[in-house]
């Protein structure tokens, strides 16, 4: 009796252990492969994008996710973009002591921007700032693919041509006329100095100076 109770104890024990060791390796393979955080991180960009943010285990990298959706205007829905980025913040022991801290630390980075997905192309969070970059989480792609906004063309100002200096030359040139002053003619008014001149001005009136100079000539000849 007492013999047949330790082998029932044994096989519970070792049912036991064998469940135990089970349970610690789906935990151990679930972090290699699934979602680290609890619950994403959620936050709104610059632009008012409603993001979130999931971190995952790929391997021995740490694999973050952020994934973005931009407000409805009318009938047109929002934007929808996402990017990834790729680390081992394991070799930072802060982050293994608090991993969403490190991550909340990137999302106050992120929520700056107007696209989440066009920031940094490393993030280093400062509770690991001081380690290697593998320990930061590096960008590796983004869907759809971030363009940078072109530059507008800068038309070159328009530049009036400068006159340039007249040429040496016989002929006229455009644009150019030269008034030569007009010769003036003077009449004089006042007759010869003779003697039949001098006679009409003794004695003839003014008005009539010129008859009399006229007829006292005629009589002189």
């Amino acid at each position: 009796m007492i013999t047949r109770m330790r082998v029932m104890l044994l096989f519970l024990a070792a049912a036991v252990y064998a469940s135990n060791a089970q349970t610690n390796d789906n935990k151990q393979q679930q972090q290699q492969q699934g979602s680290i955080l609890d619950e994403p991180i959620t936050f709104s960009t610059k632009t008012k994008d409603s993001c979130g943010m999931v971190v995952s285990a790929v391997g021995n990298y740490t694999r973050l996710r952020v994934s973005c959706r931009g407000q409805s205007q009318g009938q047109t829905p929002g934007r929808s973009y996402y990017c990834d980025f790729q680390g081992k913040p394991s070799t930072c022991r802060a982050y293994n002591l608090n991993p969403r801290r490190y991550f909340l630390q990137i999302m106050w980075e992120l929520r700056k921007l107007s696209h989440a997905c066009q920031g940094a192309k490393i993030y280093r969070p400062q509770m690991c700032k001081k380690h290697s970059d593998e320990a930061q989480m590096t960008f590796l792609a983004s869907r759809p693919k971030a363009t940078k906004p072109s530059k507008p063309d800068q038309t070159k100002p328009v530049t009036t041509p400068k006159p340039g200096k007249p040429k040496s030359g016989k002929g006229p040139q455009p644009g150019i006329t030269n008034h030569k002053p007009a010769k003036t003619t003077t009449h004089p008014t006042e007759q010869p100095d003779t003697a039949a001149s001098r006679l009409a001005s003794e004695y003839c009136w003014k008005s009539l100076q010129g008859v009399c100079t006229y007829f006292i000539s005629w009589f002189q000849e």
